[in-house]
């Protein structure tokens, strides 16, 4: 088989470990012949620490891959078959700042969701289409797997304002899968559940275990205090009336809808007694990870990466390279366009759906009409995307304002005005269209 090429933009990611056990893992059908690891200027020293335990793991592996470690971003796209996205524009610093801002206001601040995700994708959208740019130049045939967050809203704007076949990748579907494996005591591979929505909205509408409808059974069990969520989110218990009416699987991030107040007051509370936000909380482990990633003794991946929220990232990504280079024609969830797999949302847009998997890439696999309950919260959501994709692209501060208040997390017009132009004020230097 042909060797393959990977590039990894966002190299010195403390999630970089995670994907190199993942392609160790899968030697065998995925024949990596050479990876590049690029970052930034600011980034050097860590992707030189994350860099050489990549190549530690590799020669313990016994497997002639190549890393290679560079800040040229060019050099490291031209000629890759695979191109994954992983960065955060402004590092977690800027993650700071998109959780604290929003608090200000008594608005719930997060990576991805509302106002804090807004920041973040204001920050990624330049970056992410100067990255497809230099794909259609110089790798005009690969595939970009996008894993930078909000992934929904940045595949959204690949796939509107870039000509790359691109597909985005989000670990909380398979979290989900393998959590309520572990509820039932059963291996994951037994399992299949029917993920609709979008990115960080998505619901498990049935879950089947070899080929059976347990969907009950498993909401049963969270009702009786069983707990699918992250280790970046405050696990706070689903209302079971609720939850028995909802006959779905929220995940994880739902509650930032669901118990907006208690997630806002638990926010609020870490961040009064010296606990901080999840950012926060995140440097502190990130710090500790490089230390340990520093050791020229390690050459596997660290149990302790777990911490970082990044849990079956190779797992989700990996097997997605490796579904596309294999003609496998696997299940996946995946975020992708519409096409007509949930009647009601528009054909063009980016949504969070199973899709089979193929070397032509996503086919999403039809849901048909979702429910009331779950439809209005994907509109407004959906709504709030589409405007922020365009004001990431455009600048435009209207545009931006139209967007926040578009969010059902974002309160008033006021609020949305005062939030923004902290964001604005905070992130001078990433937002060029903003100029």
């Amino acid at each position: 088989m042909k060797g393959l090429k990977i590039a990894v933009i966002g190299g010195g990611s403390s999630y970089t470990p995670e994907l190199i056990d993942g392609f160790i893992k899968r030697v065998e059908e995925l024949p990596v012949k050479e990876l590049c690891l690029v970052d930034i200027e600011e980034g050097r020293s860590k992707l030189e620490i994350v860099g050489n335990l990549a190549k530690r793991m590799v020669k313990k592996a016994g497997l002639d891959i190549q890393i290679k470690l560079t800040l040229n971003r060019k050099e490291a796209i031209k000629d890759a078959d695979f191109v994954l996205t992983q960065l955060r524009v402004g590092g977690l610093a800027a993650r700071a700042r998109d959780e604290h801002i929003p608090l200000k206001y008594n608005v719930l601040g997060q990576e991805t969701t509302g106002a804090g995700g807004f920041a973040k994708a204001m920050r990624t959208i330049p970056v992410i289409l100067d990255i497809c740019r230099d794909i259609e130049t110089l790798s005009p045939n690969a595939w970009l797997i996008n894993f930078t967050n909000p992934a929904g809203l940045i595949t959204e704007t690949i796939l509107k304002y870039a000509n790359v076949k691109a597909i985005g990748l989000c670990n909380v579907p398979i979290h989900m899968v393998k959590n309520t494996a572990e509820l039932l005591e059963v291996d994951s591979s037994r399992l299949q559940i029917e993920f609709a929505g979008l990115n960080h909205l998505v619901w498990g509408r049935k879950v089947y275990l070899d080929g059976k409808d347990i969907t009950d059974k498993v909401i049963n069990m969270l009702c009786d205090g069983a707990s699918l969520t992250m280790k970046n989110i405050t696990d706070l218990n689903w209302d079971k009336d609720y939850l028995r009416a909802l006959s779905m699987i929220p995940c994880p991030y739902h509650r930032y809808f669901y118990m907006t107040d208690e997630m806002i007051d638990d926010m609020k509370t870490a961040l009064a007694t010296g606990e901080g936000t999840r950012a926060d909380q995140v440097q502190k482990v990130e710090k500790e990870l490089f230390e340990i990633y520093a050791d020229e003794s390690l050459d596997i991946k660290p149990p302790q990466l777990e911490k970082r929220g990044g849990a079956y990232y190779s797992d989700a990504a990996v097997s997605l390279i490796s579904a596309i280079y294999n003609n496998k024609k696997e299940i996946h969830t995946v975020n992708v366009r519409n096409n007509g797999a949930i009647l009601n949302q528009p054909e063009d847009v980016v949504v969070e759906v199973n899709a089979v998997i193929d070397s032509n890439g996503a086919h999403p696999i039809a849901v048909g009409k979702l429910p009331p309950e779950i439809s209005g919260l994907i509109s407004s959501v959906k709504a709030y995307e589409l405007l922020s994709v365009e004001a990431g692209v455009t600048g435009d501060y209207n545009t931006a304002l139209k967007a926040l208040i578009a969010h059902p997390l974002v309160p008033s017009v006021k609020t949305a005005k005062l939030i923004l132009d902290d964001i604005i004020r905070e992130n001078r230097g990433y937002l060029p269209q903003f100029e």
